[in-house]
């Protein structure tokens, strides 16, 4: 006997409140095993796997790649019939959970995280289901990656509009003849065959968002790609067409208008990592009173001590660069200026205070913008550091980051001389209170005893919350890690 089972969207950790769907691995009609990867989604911090938490055969999917769904969305139901005998209400075993006993049909919400992976999209099923629209009633609370937790029940979130000043995109369908039809109520699945059954326009979903935006029909549009699909540049070319209007009168002087090539312009969806560090910087600028710091520092005992770790057996399995000492150098001053290393409580009107150091290390990947930590970097050896941040670097790199590595930063370096550049002025990670800027090492002039020579040389700078650190504190901050990296050895006498 058939029996269907809804898989919602889980919360996958760290307050999540919604994900995009990036690449179905099942489709309806295919059987799945528990903990079988059927689909993978792209959260604010990382894509992730997700497993089956039923047994049975696919019955449909209920949301398309692509789109953007709330955590407690179905996304997927499951015949499981007389085969869901590997069900469980932990999303399988290894996960650290016990089955309650219990074989009612409530879905799993929670299955295992896996790990993270990439994937690039595949095309949409034959036909989309109607997407109802939802009012989101409750406002999210700031976290650390820059939206929290939705008050309130969570429903999939409505379209977008057509783009202001643009027709709104026509239904994909053409119109029916005015002959009389004898009417047929249906239910909404019914009627999405009814309108399956003219010819519906082929295109993969970031195409048909594209079209949306712009106000395209894509029924009226023959499609250049493989199998008579449209593609991008054939929704851009029908948008650079500039709509029919009335003949100016004689005399009067149209205004002259520019139409776009095609292909001369380009939309990115922003969506994952990207959006939600967009969200969080622009949080973090508008709400911490940022000042920014500069100082610039002869690194050329530092470059000189890089070099001589270089050749110690402790690091021969690691590389070690500048930003090792670096690294270092902030730890040591954090130590000595605890506040640095601390958080602002609004709701509380608290400054909390961290004894330990989740060191971020900003990196710049295909995704955006991540900042994963280093747990507890204060407790390291400098050869474990070196490691750490090696590790940290790879993983960031291959897009593998999870969510925990991307929480709780208490204060972060980002290194912007591998850009070519002197200096900058970073923006707060949320919830952190300062952040160094670690400039290009160059030749420049210096004067050192009296004497003018040219020395390894660079621009330290360090942004801070000026509600937590006034500008003593930050100068006194700033002037110890330049003088740690002057002089090594003060990280010894200090430490």
């Amino acid at each position: 006997m058939a029996e269907l089972r809804q898989f919602k969207l889980p919360d996958v950790g760290e307050g999540l409140t919604e994900a995009d769907i990036v690449r179905w691995h099942v489709q309806p009609g295919d059987t799945v095993k528990v903990n079988q990867i059927i689909v993978e989604i792209e959260t604010a911090k990382a894509v992730v796997e997700l497993p089956s938490p039923h047994a049975g055969v696919v019955s449909s999917l209920l949301v398309t790649e692509g789109e953007t769904v709330d955590v407690g969305t179905p996304i997927i139901a499951i015949d499981t019939g007389s085969t869901d005998t590997g069900s469980t209400d932990t999303g399988g075993a290894g996960t650290g959970g016990a089955n309650t006993g219990s074989a009612g049909p409530a879905p799993v919400d929670v299955p295992p995280l896996q790990t993270p992976t990439s994937a690039d999209l595949i095309p949409p099923p034959p036909a989309e289901a109607a997407e109802p629209a939802a009012e989101e009633t409750g406002k999210r609370q700031a976290v650390l990656v820059g939206y929290g937790v939705k008050l309130g029940p969570t429903a999939r979130r409505p379209r977008k509009p057509a783009a202001a000043g643009r027709p709104a995109p026509a239904s994909p369908v053409p119109a029916a003849p005015e002959a009389p039809a004898p009417a047929r109520p249906a239910p909404a699945q019914a009627q999405v065959q009814v309108q399956a059954s003219a010819p519906a326009a082929l295109a993969k979903p970031p195409v048909r968002k594209l079209a949306r935006d712009l106000g395209v029909d894509l029924a009226a549009l023959a499609g250049t790609g493989p199998n008579g699909s449209i593609t991008r540049d054939d929704v851009e070319a029908a948008n650079a067409i500039p709509p029919t209007a009335a003949a100016p009168a004689p005399g009067d002087r149209a205004p002259a208008k520019r139409a776009a090539q095609p292909g001369s312009e380009e939309r990115v969806p922003v969506r994952g990592v990207r959006k939600h560090t967009a969200a969080a910087m622009t949080s973090s600028a508008f709400t911490a009173p940022h000042v920014t710091m500069f100082l610039e520092i002869d690194i050329t005992e530092t470059m000189a001590a890089t070099a001589r770790l270089r050749e110690l057996p402790d690091f021969a399995d690691v590389r070690v660069s500048p930003l090792l000492l670096v690294a270092k150098a902030l730890l040591v001053a954090a130590a000595r200026h605890p506040m640095v290393n601390s958080t602002w409580d609004e709701a509380a009107q608290e400054i909390v205070v961290k004894h330990y150091v989740n060191l971020g290390i900003a990196a710049a990947t295909d995704r955006g913008l991540v900042v994963p930590s280093i747990k507890d970097a204060h407790l390291l050896t400098l050869p474990d550091l070196a490691r750490a941040l090696a590790d940290l670097a790879a993983v960031a790199r291959a897009g593998r980051s999870t969510p925990a590595d991307l929480a709780d930063g208490t204060i972060s370096i980002t290194n912007v001389g591998v850009f070519g550049v002197d200096s900058g002025t970073p923006i707060l990670p949320p919830g952190q209170a300062a952040i160094l800027a670690f400039g290009q090492v160059k030749d420049a002039p210096w004067v050192r005893d009296g004497q003018l020579t040219v020395r390894r040389v660079c621009t330290l700078s360090m942004s801070f919350d000026h509600r937590i650190v006034d500008g003593d504190l930050g100068a006194a901050v700033l002037r110890d890690v330049g003088a740690m990296l002057a002089e090594p050895l003060h990280m010894l006498a200090w430490s």
